[in-house]
């Protein structure tokens, strides 16, 4: 018999616990389906104030997502591929005049490569990230949302950041110019 899910008060708890480094997330994260959490200081977009975290009051919470392997979700897409993350694409578009980065059009926009490789060392630098496993993180990702209230999202999510958000990634997107 297969053990229940962790209640939602004990994923909140998980995805509260130590962020870590990015570069210890191939050596630590698992494999296993889960949820993910990303924080950054609070210098670090400051018109998009997330929650502080709880034991590490320099960091507050910026996009929680999902995943079905955990490593790979976090190692090769979010810190490799902006094509493959809704994460990489809000930052770039949030990012975008700050740091210079330019798109281009394959079967979507993606930076240029010169330019993941910038935005994956801003991320090295600024973000911390924690993780839960979960079965079924797709059953309770609402709910995580709502609970803890990241300023990146945009599914399930409310409050002032959404517009923010929305006006980033349609930036985002429009910087490529017209689909080839």
């Amino acid at each position: 018999m297969a053990s229940a899910p962790p209640a939602l008060d004990a994923v909140v708890d998980e995805l509260l616990a130590r962020p870590v480094r990015t570069d210890e997330v191939r050596t630590q994260a698992p494999a296993a389906p889960g949820l993910y959490a990303w924080w950054a200081p609070p210098a670090i977009l400051p018109e998009l104030a997330g929650p502080a975290h709880p034991k590490e009051p320099d960091l507050r919470l910026l996009y929680v997502g999902l995943a079905t392997k955990l490593r790979s979700r976090l190692a090769s897409n979010h810190l490799r591929r902006s094509g493959s993350s809704t994460l990489r694409r809000t930052l770039a578009g949030l990012l975008l005049d700050e740091q210079g980065y330019r798109t281009r059009w394959t079967d979507r926009v993606v930076l240029i490569d010169e330019d993941e490789a910038r935005l994956t060392e801003w991320m090295n630098t600024n973000l911390r990230v924690s993780w839960c496993e979960h079965p079924t993180p797709r059953e309770v990702e609402r709910d995580i949302i709502r609970a803890l209230h990241p300023p990146l999202n945009v599914d399930h999510a409310s409050g002032p950041a959404l517009q923010v958000i929305k006006v980033a990634r349609r930036r985002y997107y429009d910087s490529a110019g017209p689909r080839p």
